[in-house]
């Protein structure tokens, strides 16, 4: 019950996990939409900037036109007795030194408001000035507010930026418009908003164009592993054609196509050759019992042909049994498997089983160094060790010594080697396909060759213990077979 609720769980977190996926946004658009909250926020703040800058120096402006329009005020008016029968000068039409250096304040259509210290009116610039003027306006009011800071007003229904100067008798209001300034502001805004807007579209279309485009490789890979077959295993992506950026995505693809080809071809060759190791064993034994079975014959040719079966079938099973060892080995081991074996006494009782075989052929054994624990499981590691001292012995020359040397590679790995001399010579070409399944190094010897599967199953032990086996020739006579095994978790 309970791991078929751990099956239900696991499906249900799945279902979870390919719902959230579902929801996300393709890379493409997550790209652009933080590129379009980018592009945003940086014309905001280029909006704001322009504006407040536009408006300061319409600000600046006009503080400049009323401050020298003030001065010319208090000039005329100290030259003048009597402010009382003295028109106001007219400020716009004045042109002394201070104009000449500045001659684009004569335009401006300044407007003047002349009251005596009662809030009398005397006398305005133009004329139709004081006329325009509310009720209730009074200069001497703001006068007590704004004194002589410049200040914004409005008057009927017009934005005037304005400043008063007093004198002993008189206050003098100078006004001047600024309705114009604030119509080009509005016009300014609204025209710099379209183009922001328009530049903001711009980018992020460009954006999303440049993105798209640069994705654009990424469906060649895509394409090429959907059409990933058996037959066409040989296939490669131009790297030269792939932007930088991606050249190393397709770079990895081609190596795992290269890997992937170079395993099915192995697979395919292992398929062959155990096919035929397996059709030889079964075609001799429907052979052996057709004939048998053909007519009647006498018990003592049944008993023999019953061993001969025997033997057959013991092969078979040796057979089937590395093959199911080396799946195990491959699937990795397990942290319950793994233990401190020590390597000095395991290869001790090989060598004394070994030995009396040994002897007849006149080979006698030499162990030295140091050997250490390593951390495996243990059936296994003695598997691969008597693998290398069966197959040294059966290769080795008469009257010869198969040498064992230990000592620590590294302080997480310990190295042990084993050296013979062989009967017959053998390059380090033909050596490295020694680890090839079913590929047998000498088939001509009156001894049975084996299955071939030795060397695969000592590599795949290894393997299994994050170690590596390597093959050594040397002087074509000497063959050296290095096992390094770590020692630590």
């Amino acid at each position: 019950m309970q791991p078929i609720k751990s099956t239900l769980n696991k499906m249900a977190a799945n279902k979870i996990n390919t719902k959230s996926d579902n929801r996300r946004l393709p890379l493409l658009w997550r790209t652009v939409f933080l590129l379009t909250i980018f592009v945003v926020i940086s014309q905001v703040v280029i909006y704001i900037w322009v504006q407040r800058s536009v408006k300061s120096h319409f600000e600046e402006m006009d503080a400049e036109i009323l401050t020298h329009a003030a001065f010319n005020w208090r000039k005329q008016a100290n030259t003048n007795d009597s402010y009382n029968q003295t028109p106001l000068p007219d400020t716009t039409n004045e042109v002394d030194q201070a104009e000449h250096s500045h001659p684009a304040w004569q335009n401006y259509d300044l407007k003047t408001l002349l009251t005596d210290k009662h809030d009398n009116v005397l006398t305005s610039v133009p004329n139709s000035f004081a006329e325009e003027l509310p009720v209730d306006f009074s200069l001497l009011s703001l006068w007590q507010n704004h004194h002589e800071q410049q200040f914004v007003t409005k008057i009927n229904n017009r934005r005037y930026r304005a400043v008063i100067v007093q004198t002993d008798e008189t206050l003098a209001l100078i006004a001047l418009p600024i309705d114009i300034h604030h119509q080009y502001l509005l016009q300014f805004n609204r025209q710099l908003s379209l183009i922001l807007f328009a530049i903001t579209l711009l980018l992020v279309s460009v954006a999303a164009l440049s993105v798209y485009w640069g994705f654009a490789p990424l469906s060649t890979i895509m394409q090429r592993m959907k059409g990933i077959h058996p037959e066409r295993l040989d296939e490669r992506i131009n790297t030269s054609e792939m932007p930088l950026e991606l050249r190393p995505l397709a770079e990895s693809y081609n190596l795992m196509m290269a890997k992937l080809e170079s395993n099915f071809v192995s697979l395919l060759r292992f398929s062959d050759n155990i096919a035929h190791e397996l059709r030889t064993p079964i075609a001799t034994l429907s052979t052996q019992t057709q004939v048998m079975l053909s007519k009647p014959r006498a018990t003592e040719e049944y008993i023999e042909q019953l061993h001969q079966q025997h033997d057959t079938l013991e092969q078979l099973s040796s057979l089937i049994n590395n093959m199911l060892l080396l799946a195990k080995t491959q699937k990795g081991l397990s942290d319950s498997q793994l233990k401190r074996v020590d390597t000095e006494i395991l290869i001790s009782k090989l060598i004394d089983y070994f030995e009396l075989i040994a002897e007849e052929r006149g080979i006698i054994f030499e162990k030295s160094g140091e050997f250490g624990a390593v951390l495996g499981d243990e059936g296994l590691l003695q598997r691969l060790f008597a693998n290398l001292l069966s197959n040294a012995i059966y290769y080795a020359a008469s009257n010869s010594v198969i040498e064992i040397k230990a000592r620590t590679h590294t302080p997480a790995t310990s190295k042990i080697t084993i050296t013979n001399r062989l009967d017959k010579p053998l390059t380090q070409s033909e050596a490295d396909k020694l680890f090839e399944r079913f590929h047998r190094y000498d088939q001509t010897k009156d001894m049975h060759a084996g299955s071939g599967l030795g060397l695969s199953i000592v590599q795949a032990i290894a393997r299994a213990h994050h170690g590596k086996v390597s093959i050594t020739i040397k002087d074509d006579d000497y063959f050296e077979v290095n096992v390094e095994i770590s020692s630590r978790a």
